[in-house]
């Protein structure tokens, strides 16, 4: 059985005396905080039982900054996935206290979008969210900000010159990589499906420019359908998927350039196994991995969670000590690329 760490072992791995350890266990005496940082690196690493107790000292004098959140759809398993890294990486936050208030959107209405953006406003420092692009959520953007509350937008962006910064992947890029995917070998006359979340979604409207235009470029012969509405919904994902499947022989590819794709998924399975559509998604979930498995899928484009939610505290933290409505621009993270032999 390994030798339980002692008091001595964490002094030697943090470098400093038996003293200072004590100090920063026992709140004794003012202890510099790099100083403290570094004796809780050392016994975080080393397994050391009071840790935790290290860090809850370490946050007793710490800045304290509250963090609203709003994202999409509760039931939708990325949002979730989305909701957890965003507070494993607040609990990692070694310099301030994070506080994170995360709320959801169930409809997509512009004034169900502003009335939840100004609840979570009145209770946060800052607010990041996903969400459509429009006017009156540009307004409610600009009237937080005047308040002292700025507010990022993620994954998708919105309210470009007024909102603070932007989170996510470039999305552009992402539409392009799913059209490089899917026209792969495809024949002249072969014909592409896309279908996006709706037309408010700046992410989805970029993501479908992107795959037409590179397909403008290099497959001049397969014609890329009209984009179809989902709502980011399965169920009407499902039908919508089955009835194009039904009009479009020709169909060879879809791409799915926001949510719903399980109802996608799920048509091909019942409908569409044998006809070799070439189905790419995004973001890698338990339905999206499986599919994968199964020869669905060809492609899942995915956002690095633990990167996105690291880039948004920090961008929030050091917005602090930004001067007011001093634009932060846009961070666009790498997209992580699945393919079936990548599992």
């Amino acid at each position: 059985m390994p030798r339980r760490p002692t008091i001595a072992d964490l002094a030697r791995a943090a470098g400093v005396s038996l003293a200072t350890v004590d100090r920063v266990l026992n709140d004794r005496q003012p202890v510099r905080e790099a100083t403290a940082l570094r004796v809780y690196e050392a016994a975080t690493s080393m397994g050391y039982h009071a840790a935790p107790l290290i860090r809850h000292r370490m946050a007793q004098d710490l800045p304290e900054l509250t963090i609203g959140i709003l994202l999409q759809k509760p039931e939708q398993a990325f949002y979730q996935d989305l909701r957890r890294a965003l507070e494993s990486a607040a609990a990692a936050v070694t310099t301030a206290r994070i506080r994170l208030v995360v709320d959801f959107l169930t409809q997509q209405h512009p004034a169900d979008i502003v009335d939840k953006l100004a609840q979570l406003g009145a209770r946060s420092q800052a607010v990041a969210m996903t969400s459509i692009d429009h006017p009156r959520i540009t307004d409610a953007v600009a009237q937080l900000a005047e308040r002292g509350v700025p507010v990022y937008s993620l994954l998708s962006d919105f309210a470009q010159g007024v909102r603070r910064g932007y989170v996510g992947i470039n999305n552009l890029r992402v539409g392009r990589t799913a059209a490089w995917m899917i026209a792969r070998g495809l024949p002249d006359g072969a014909e592409v499906g896309l279908f996006v979340g709706g037309h408010r979604w700046h992410g989805h409207e970029l993501r479908e420019t992107g795959f037409r235009s590179y397909c403008r470029e290099s497959v001049a012969g397969v014609r890329v359908l009209d984009a179809l509405v989902n709502l980011e919904t399965p169920e009407l994902a499902y039908e919508a998927t089955l009835d194009l499947m039904a009009r479009r022989p020709a169909l060879a590819g879809i791409y799915c350039a926001g949510g719903g794709m399980e109802g996608t998924i799920q048509a091909i399975r019942d409908e569409g196994a044998g006809r070799g559509i070439a189905l790419v998604v995004n973001e890698l979930t338990e339905v999206s991995r499986m599919a994968l498995d199964d020869g669905i899928v060809a492609l899942v484009i995915a956002t690095p969670l633990r990167r996105l939610a690291g880039e948004l505290l920090n961008l929030m933290l050091a917005a602090a000590n930004t001067p007011p409505g001093q634009a932060q621009g846009q961070v666009f993270l790498p997209m992580d690329l699945h393919l079936p032999e990548s599992l």
